[in-house]
């Protein structure tokens, strides 16, 4: 029988002996693919899954090849240090126009999967904006990497997203976890600045029973304290809401001092869940925060609730 910690035994841990920083393993976007596939069946957004297994399928083939992108280079990372920043931020980190050519290869993928009709015409229409309005292109991507909630195009945002992800994941691929800022802004990834999509409660050896972030754009885990807000830090007001009939590893931790949350996993009871894939599956606990008015803080990169 596994023994939980307590909230005063997990404060009390010698935090010199626990991982901080996980970066993405190569086959992550497979992963959560395959997790996908297994979470689809008499799910009641089962097309969507589907789809979005495909997706990820896709963002792995192309994560695969070499984009030959540049590393950081030391004066970059040293400035990271000293300010205590990510070193990859998304916020001042310029593009390349490579990812662009991400973006291609990755819809080139997927048109050549079984598609309905509507989601073919989509890709279609955005790919040719990708070759031929290259702007238009490079204020999406803003607009996703910023939250701009207004200027995002619901339908077209999980693919030019799924380019960015794989873009920012190569990009940090090459950092040596050591050399990562230890402090750098609470709630945020420490490799590239992004918000976490989910938070999941790890589960053997020296991650066991410690709880992982998980950053929305470049797929990086970093270490976050339990019960405390991931989103305002908040420390007094946290609690946790699940479904009566749901699964029993899903929680939603909320926050009563900023109405905000975000799913938490837990692997000694949900042993194969994935942040972005659990999260994504597990709709109708989104819908029972809405009704006792808590707000996600960040959208699923795959889906996106535009505010009014």
């Amino acid at each position: 029988m596994q023994r939980i910690l307590t909230r005063g035994e997990i404060e009390t841990l010698d935090r010199t002996s626990i991982v901080r920083l996980i970066l993405a393993a190569p086959d992550t976007f497979s992963i959560r693919a395959q997790r996908l596939r297994d979470l689809s069946t008499d799910n009641p957004i089962e097309d969507y899954l589907l789809l979005i297994a495909l997706l990820a399928d896709a963002q792995q083939a192309v994560f695969a090849q070499d984009w030959s992108l540049t590393a950081i280079d030391e004066t970059q990372l040293a400035q990271a240090q000293a300010h205590g920043m990510p070193p990859f931020s998304h916020r001042s980190t310029p593009r390349d126009p490579v990812w662009r050519e991400i973006l291609t290869a990755i819809i080139e993928q997927l048109l050549n999967a079984s598609l309905p009709d509507a989601v073919r015409e989509n890709l279609a229409q955005l790919l040719d904006d990708t070759i031929n309005s290259p702007e238009l292109i490079e204020q999406e991507g803003d607009a996703l990497l910023n939250q701009a909630l207004e200027n995002i195009d619901a339908a077209r945002a999980p693919f030019i997203m799924a380019a960015l992800q794989v873009y920012w994941s190569q990009l940090v691929a090459g950092l040596d976890s050591k050399k990562i800022p230890a402090h750098t802004p609470f709630g945020l990834c420490p490799c590239c600045g992004s918000q976490p999509v989910s938070s999941t409660v790890l589960l053997g050896g020296p991650k066991e029973q410690i709880r992982y972030a998980t950053c929305s754009l470049c797929s990086s885990q970093w270490h976050i304290v339990r019960v405390v807000c991931t989103h305002c830090e908040d420390t007094k007001k946290v609690a946790y809401h699940s479904l009566e009939e749901g699964r029993a590893g899903i929680k939603a931790e909320s926050c009563d001092a900023c109405q905000r949350y975000r799913k938490i996993f837990y692997l000694d009871k949900e042993q194969f869940a994935e942040a972005f894939a659990d999260d994504l599956a597990s709709l109708p606990l989104d819908i029972l925060m809405g009704e006792v008015q808590f707000y996600r803080a960040n959208n699923n990169p795959y889906l996106w609730q535009l505010a009014e």
